[in-house]
């Protein structure tokens, strides 16, 4: 409740501490009913006393009338940018150089990612927020100020900062909001960005604030300009320190190390990690860390001598697009496949790409003999970005009206499909890859190849004829000599004795991956009970709603598809009943990563889903507990940055010891 004017002032800088807890530390204070609630009444007292609203109240964050356009801002100190080094030889020559200018053999280096974002100017006074500007040519930018306050993780007011300051930071565009925000824009019919680093770009220079606010923008700080008042920092290292202790957002990546060789160890260990950030980098900064150095060393045009980015190599490149073939899919999904002239990108040679579907062809106008922009990054499947029409050019794509494959009929519902399910040799080879995988039957040795050759021969056409295959049979294949053939007989055997949730992701029904699998088996607790749930009682478990439910209960309405899966019971398909679930880890969130010895990642998943926790692929702020064995590596580092609990497997087996007895 607030009543005053002290009161106010009091709510204002606690839910400042909320949103800096939640948005820079991904350590949450309060959950967001507590945090909903404080805000709510923030407002009340906002709404009854309009004329004490402060500006740094985080309800001020949104509601700005949109501009005519953006005014400019001159920098106090200039904004400069950085020469490249492109590989190894290039970084290690800037090095000598700046150790021999210094005559300091050792040198502190503070190496951070090289964010692919916006470079934003943030002029602070007297520790609250004046202005924010782009940085233009280096010396004159524009003012986006009420762009800027925007970002949830921007400070408006600093706690002990000096009387003026410039903070130079990157705004951008982290990777699963980038895909949340177009595929909004895609449904909306509007046009999709082409890459994060656009997205920031066009979202911090929109004319209207309030457009600003529904993007999902965040920022990292990386320097000062000029400074004014009591500043005792004498290297970058400690003005990042500064920085976080007063509130603003530094990444939890920026290391100081000494020498070129721990320098190129951090690209080397960033270059690994580089596909599991959150966000994009395409390089990393160097900056030597000593100010005084720094001073010494100057600049050259545009350019600082104390730092230098090192880029990774190019992600993006151009070629021409031969054809678009379609592919089937398990589930009759057909999928077009751009057919390139090979190209290297990314660190390897690209020929296919993915197109998506039909609206991503229409929303590129892409078409065969066209030049298209190829994107890679890491180990993601490679897209068409941009398309750069050729002349003359070639006829539109027109989707296929008939399978390519079985020659069945097209109907078209989210996707085009293929409606001839187990008739079309393309879904059933890959139902039956499916049913082998790793995740399901987890069939060692049996692969979308064996797959192949077997339904060639007409010997699988089901999945139960698996478990009908003979020695003969197999030792009769090409390439495939007794002991192999032995070993995959011993592995169908060994697949036999399963879990109910991998026999049913093993199924292949629509919309139903491993997790919803898992809480199948664990709420219905039986085959026969999920086999009779009708709809409504399917929509009962949790995170089952009406299209997916329905899928499953079309799936066992089917009399053949009932059929072959009695045939796979007939075949010794077997697991023991449900353990009963207790609630012991009700509402916490765990996560495995690395080897365990004493058990399998999968089944002490099973004992922590046993007693009532949910088991992420992923760790995030709402992670309660990380279990690291050996080679945890990017998840183990991602929860030491946020705090999350660490336990190794010995911890693990004393817990689960004395919860489960």
């Amino acid at each position: 409740m607030i009543e005053n004017d002290q009161d106010y002032a009091r709510q204002v800088k606690l839910l400042r501490q909320y949103d800096y807890h939640y948005h820079v530390l991904d350590a949450p204070l309060v959950g967001d009913s507590q945090y909903d609630s404080a805000l709510q009444a923030l407002k009340d007292y906002e709404q009854a006393n309009p004329l004490m609203v402060s500006p740094d109240s985080p309800t001020q964050r949104v509601g700005f009338a949109a501009l005519d356009s953006f005014s400019k801002s001159t920098h106090q100190v200039r904004m400069l940018s950085l020469d490249n080094a492109f590989n190894a030889q290039d970084l290690a020559a800037w090095y000598e150089r700046q150790a021999k200018t210094l005559d300091q053999p050792d040198l502190a280096i503070v190496c951070e990612p090289k964010l692919d974002g916006v470079a934003i100017n943030l002029l602070y006074q007297n520790g609250r927020l004046i202005k924010a500007a782009t940085r233009g040519d280096g010396s004159v930018g524009e003012d986006i100020t009420l762009n800027a306050r925007t970002l949830r993780n921007l400070p408006q007011q600093l706690e002990g900062a000096p009387a003026s300051i410039e903070i130079r930071g990157e705004v951008f565009m982290p990777r699963a909001g980038f895909e949340a925000m177009n595929r909004k824009l895609a449904q909306a019919g509007q046009k999709t960005f082409v890459n994060p680093r656009n997205a920031a770009a066009g979202s911090l220079r929109q004319l209207d604030p309030n457009i600003t606010a529904t993007r999902p923008l965040t920022l990292y700080v990386y320097g000062a300009g000029r400074v004014q008042g009591d500043w005792p920092v004498h290297s970058h290292q400690q003005a990042m320190d500064a920085f976080a202790s007063w509130g603003l957002p530094v990444n939890p990546w920026v290391r100081t190390v000494t020498g070129i060789q721990a320098a190129e160890a951090y690209y080397d260990q960033l270059a690994e990690q580089r596909e599991q950030l959150e966000y994009e980098i395409d390089g990393i900064v160097y900056k030597i860390d000593r100010y005084d150095y720094q001073r010494a060393l100057g600049e050259v045009a545009k350019s600082p001598r104390w730092a230098i980015a090192r880029k990774f190599p190019a992600q993006e490149a151009v070629t021409q697009l031969r054809a678009i073939d379609f592919q089937v899919g398990r589930t009759g999904a057909i999928t077009p496949v751009a057919r390139l002239e090979p190209v290297f990108v990314g660190g390897v040679t690209v020929s296919n790409a993915t197109l998506h579907n039909m609206d991503e062809i229409q929303r590129l106008d892409v078409r065969a003999g066209d030049h298209v922009m190829i994107r890679r990054a890491g180990d993601v499947i490679p897209q068409i970005v941009r398309s750069i029409p050729s002349d003359p050019r070639g006829e539109p794509v027109q989707a296929p009206s008939r399978c390519p494959v079985c020659d069945s009929e097209v109907e078209r519902e989210v996707v085009w499909r293929c409606t001839g399910g187990w008739v079309c040799q393309a879904q059933r080879q890959e139902s039956l890859t499916h049913f082998v995988s790793k995740g399901a039957m987890n069939v060692d040795g049996v692969g979308g190849k064996l797959i192949e050759a077997l339904a060639q021969e007409g010997w699988v056409q089901r999945p139960a004829d698996l478990y009908r295959l003979t020695l003969e049979q197999l030792t009769g294949m090409d390439r495939m000599g007794q002991k192999s053939a032995q070993n995959v007989l011993a592995a169908l055997e060994a697949s036999k004795e399963t879990t109910l949730a991998r026999f049913l992701f093993a199924l292949g029904i629509r919309e139903v991956g491993v997790t919803t699998a898992a809480t199948l088996a664990r709420e219905l607790g039986s085959l026969d009970a999920i086999m009779a749930a009708d709809v409504e009682r399917l929509q009962e478990v949790t995170d089952v709603g009406p299209v997916v439910a329905q899928h499953i209960h079309q799936f066992f309405s089917q009399p053949d598809q009932r059929a072959w899966v009695e045939d796979l019971l007939a075949q010794g398909i077997h697991w023991q009943a449900a353990a009963e679930v207790k609630d012991v880890l009700a509402g916490q969130t765990w996560v495995l990563s690395g080897g365990l010895e004493s058990m399998t990642r999968d089944q002490a998943g099973e004992r922590l889903r046993l007693l009532g926790a949910k088991v992420a692929g992923s760790v995030s702020k709402k992670t309660t507990c990380l279990v690291a064995g050996p080679g945890a590596g990017s998840k183990l580092a991602k929860a030491q940055s946020l705090g999350v609990a660490v336990i190794d497997e010995d911890e693990l087996i004393t817990r689960l010891a004395q919860w489960e007895g």
